[in-house]
């Protein structure tokens, strides 16, 4: 059984779905490297607009699992020991910027409970949908490693404020999805059962928008978050602006106003 499954609802969307809900589709190395090579063919496939990431059953992801592991594909060829462990941590916590760095934005549709590693992934996605049901927790320092792992002191800060954040590294507790949506961890809870058809809606709106430009604002958004001012944001900004002028995808979302029809983007 393939640890991640892939499947393309609409030509243009990709459902990227962690398959061991058994687990809890907890992260073991075959199913990092399986994640990795969905991303990296995904990135490479300028049909793709739009990524969904999920996970089977009842879970979205419990974290690392701490039973079945195993050897990294990336430590192959190398004794137990630090060198081993950093390679190991390495490909593990390289997800996170692939998220953030493939073209199309990811939606993160929290399904169940999203601890360790699966929060960390979650915050690593452009937007993230939450099940009522859903739970989340740091976790790290409670299985005794440090609090921050796999890009979480990076990304939670980001999101939550630095206080909020601090907060849940340091204690590790575990919040519900009303939480989450309070502190904008999440930007929207919906009934169990229904955070993928929320996600897929999401998904579709932003196909409706000119690809150039959707994936003009992932970049943009990205990279203004650490901008060293606000003219350094608007600099960025206008270069994007005036490159996107010359697609053309202007003049045909003025001229599909003015007749009344939808855009046929190029």
């Amino acid at each position: 059984m393939n640890d991640v499954l892939v499947e393309r609802p609409r030509p243009e969307i990709a459902v990227v779905t962690l398959n061991r809900p058994d687990a809890l589709n907890a992260l073991t190395f075959p199913l990092v490297d399986q994640l990795h090579a969905a991303l990296d063919s995904i990135d490479a496939d300028n049909s793709c607009r739009v990524v969904v990431l999920t996970g089977a059953g009842r879970g979205f992801c419990a974290g690392l699992d701490l039973k079945e592991i195993g050897p990294s594909s990336h430590s192959a060829g190398l004794t137990t020991g630090a060198r081993a462990g950093m390679r190991s941590q390495e490909h593990v916590a390289a997800l996170v910027p692939k998220l953030r760095s493939i073209q199309q934005p990811v939606i993160a549709a929290i399904n169940g409970p999203a601890y360790g590693g699966g929060l960390a992934l979650a915050c690593g996605c452009d937007i993230r949908i939450a099940a009522e049901s859903a739970r989340l927790c740091v976790q790290f320092v409670k299985v005794g490693i440090g609090g921050c792992d796999i890009g979480i002191s990076y990304t939670l800060p980001r999101l939550v404020g630095v206080s909020r954040a601090h907060d849940l590294i340091l204690t590790a507790r575990v919040f519900n999805a009303i939480e989450a949506e309070r502190i904008g961890l999440v930007s929207r809870v919906v009934p169990d059962g229904g955070a993928l058809d929320a996600a897929l809606d999401i998904a579709g709106t932003l196909c409706s928008y000119s690809p150039f430009g959707v994936v003009m604002t992932k970049q943009v958004m990205w990279a203004n978050v650490d901008a060293s001012n606000v003219e350094a944001a608007i600099h960025l900004e206008n270069r994007t602006q005036i490159l996107a002028a010359t697609t053309g995808d202007v003049m045909e979302a003025a001229a599909a106003f003015a007749e009344a029809r939808t855009p046929v983007w190029r």
